[in-house]
């Protein structure tokens, strides 16, 4: 399998990520997004290369894209540095900006959402309706907000 396409220097970020998203999920799914680990690069590993689209973004004024695992970075057609610099809104397009927003804003109040559709663009304008995707908070150990993250796998090239 090749290796996550991840700076060896930050893999203590990427751990430490993998961690917020899986506690993050259980905390408000009340369930494990995927199977608990004992080591922490077998738990980021497992996360990559989960069958479904996972992303994060931080808690910035203009939050920016902290994570994708490789189905993401496959879907958005951006390697991970690419990914990872992008702020979050370009994940749609201007059209659909402001009704992201409104949603997001929603996620926000009431911790999560299970059952959100909408269109998203790839890095090459390749347009995608994403469907049953689950929203949540990221949250910190003190029930800080720190972003959210988004899973799904049902998609459809528009």
């Amino acid at each position: 399998m090749p290796p996550i396409p991840f700076p060896e220097n930050d893999l203590d970020l990427l751990f430490k990520q993998t961690e917020l998203i899986l506690r993050s999920y259980h905390r408000w799914l009340g369930r494990d997004l995927i199977a608990s680990m004992d080591h922490s690069y077998e738990q980021a590993r497992a996360l990559f290369e989960a069958p479904m689209v996972v992303a994060a973004s931080d808690n910035a004024q203009e939050p920016r894209l902290i994570y994708g695992n490789r189905k993401a970075l496959e879907l958005w057609q951006l390697t991970w540095d690419e990914f990872t610099r992008m702020p979050a809104r370009q994940t749609a397009e201007p059209v659909e900006q402001a009704a992201r927003d409104q949603f997001l804003n929603e996620v926000r109040k009431n911790g999560f959402i299970s059952d959100y559709s909408g269109i998203r663009i790839s890095s090459t304008g390749r347009r995608f309706w994403i469907k049953q995707a689950t929203v949540w908070n990221l949250t910190g150990e003190k029930d800080e907000y720190l972003g959210q993250a988004v899973l799904f796998n049902q998609y459809d090239y528009l």
